[in-house]
Parts: C-alpha cells; structure tokens; sequence
C-alpha cells in the first residue's frame, strides 16, 4: 500500500513537470504565430498567453468531468483561481509593488467578478448543466468580440520577420499534447492520494491540483513581477481567471454535466468576495503594495485551513 502511495506521489509530481514544460512551449510559439498575424500585445495576453496558462487547468477538468470526478473538475477552476490572485499575486504584491491600468481592471476586473458571480448562481443546484456550460461559452464569446472591437491599444502591422516554422508547429502540438497526458495522469495521481488519505475529491482537487494546474500562470508572472512589469503579472493572472471560468468550465460541462458537493458554494462564495476584493484594490490606488498583498495570503490560506477541518 506504502508503494502504491510513492508511486502515486511521483506521478502527480511528474505530471505538474509536464503541465508546466507543456504549457511553457504551448504559450511561447502560440505568442509567435499570434503576433506574426499582427496581434497586439494586450490581445495576445489577453487570449493567446491566458488560454495557454490557463491549458493544463482545460485538460485537467475536462479528463476529470469525463471520468465522472466532477468536484476536481470544478474544485480545479475555483481552486485555481483562488491561488492565482490569494497567492500568486498577493504573494508578488507582498515583495514587490504591483501596479495596473485603470483600463484593464474597469474592463478584465469587472469581467472577473462578473464571471465568477454567474458561475456561483449556476452552481446553486450542485450541478453545472450543458445550458449552463453554452450560457457560460456564450459569455466568453462577447468578453473576445469586446476585446478585438475595443483593444486598449493599436494592432500593429504584421510581424514578417517572425516566420513560423515546422519547428513552431511541432513545439505548438507537441507541448499541447504533454499538457493532456499531463492532466490525464495528474487527476489518476491526485484521485488515489485523496482516497488514500481520507480527503474529499473536493479539497484535493482545490489545493494539490489547483496548485499544479497554476504552475504556468506562477511562472509567468513572476517572471514579469521581476522585470517590473506588475501590470502583465496583474493581467496574466486576472485574464487566466476569467478563461477559467468561462471557456473552461464552458467547455467542460458542455462535453460532459457536472455534480458538485456542497461545498462548492461556499469556497466559490469566498472566491467571489476575494475577486472583488481584488478589483476594488486595483481599481481605486491602481497598485497593490505589501499589506494588500498579505491579506490576499492571508484570505486564500484561511480557505484551504477551512476546508481542510
């Protein structure tokens, strides 16, 4: 038995190393073909770089929904974006001073609070419906077209001298398909050490596999935290929340309807109350310095302490 919970360890620690090796070549050569078409680079963060990061959290919630582990494909998406903005970003703002633009956060703030309040009311009946998932894929569709229609900057000339080569594509599907194998071992992995040890699907899914799945979204906006661009660390992280919710719970429960526990509106509650926590930071000082970000800490930490009493 002692064996089999070693090996289920390393798997799930094998498979975050993929997701993020995945996700990473996903997101660079995806960024080339975009801006070799011309895109912007608020767009290109905004879509291409969001959906890239938010990847390994698709493959994951939808092998899960498919397998019937519906809590870890919902626990995943809300988890995930608890630690994006509690941890990723109040742990950067606690180091280093994040700033944002007004724009961004008026626009992609009020998307985020408004996503995840749609998702709270559609998760009233412990169930995420194919209706729910084409309301939610519906509302994406109008968050892209006010994106493209009213970009917050000029789009650019097409890049000639960013040619895409066999070697774009190959990295392009190459890393889009460790990031599935990634998920799919990811959720066995996860699944056995939760039954193993006691815990829900739920808080496993919220905390180990939200935490995994966010491995792209860590990195690059560290990266961008340390070359003081707080604002693409800020928009990376608010973007790959709305992409979470929308296109991949959309996604999800169109393939296959989700069930839920109970506990699913309470953590998804604490997560709307942090969302808007958030944007009202953001929007009203346009920063978020040391002691904003310890409370975001400080909030998602309580959650997790919560759940897991």
């Amino acid at each position: 038995m002692v064996s089999s919970q070693l090996v289920a360890v390393g798997t799930l620690v094998l498979s975050i190393g993929a997701l993020w090796v995945g996700a990473e070549a996903f997101v660079s050569n995806a960024a080339r073909v975009a801006r070799r078409f011309g895109l912007s680079e608020l767009v290109v963060g905004l879509t291409v770089v969001a959906m890239g990061t938010s990847a390994p959290e698709a493959a994951v919630s939808i092998d899960a929904a498919l397998v019937g582990n519906g809590d870890i494909a919902v626990a995943n998406v809300v988890g995930s974006n608890l630690f994006n903005i509690g941890i990723v970003l109040g742990g950067i703002a606690a180091v280093v001073r994040v700033r944002s633009s007004p724009r961004m956060v008026r626009r992609d703030g009020a998307v985020m609070v408004a996503s995840t309040l749609l998702l709270l009311a559609l998760l009233w009946d412990l169930r995420v419906s194919r209706l729910d998932g084409i309301i939610l894929l519906s509302v994406f569709a109008g968050y892209l077209v006010l994106l493209f229609v009213r970009p917050d900057e000029p789009t650019p000339a097409p890049d000639d001298e960013k040619q895409i080569t066999w070697g774009t594509a190959v990295f392009l599907v190459g890393g889009l398909g460790t990031i599935v194998v990634g998920a799919h071992f990811l959720v066995e992995s996860a699944v056995f050490i939760a039954r193993a040890a006691g815990l829900s699907e739920w808080v496993i899914g919220e905390t180990i596999v939200a935490v995994g799945t966010s491995t792209p979204e860590i990195v690059a906006s560290v990266a961008a935290a340390r070359k003081g661009m707080g604002d693409i660390a800020a928009g990376n992280l608010i973007g790959s929340n709305v992409f979470n919710i929308l296109l991949i719970l959309g996604v999800t429960s169109t393939v296959a309807p989700i069930a839920v526990v109970e506990t699913a509106i309470g953590t998804t509650t604490w997560l709307l109350g942090l969302s808007v926590l958030t944007a009202v930071l953001l929007g009203t000082r346009g920063r978020l310095g040391r002691l904003e970000g310890a409370l975001l800490v400080a909030i998602n930490l309580s959650r997790w302490i919560l759940d897991l009493l």
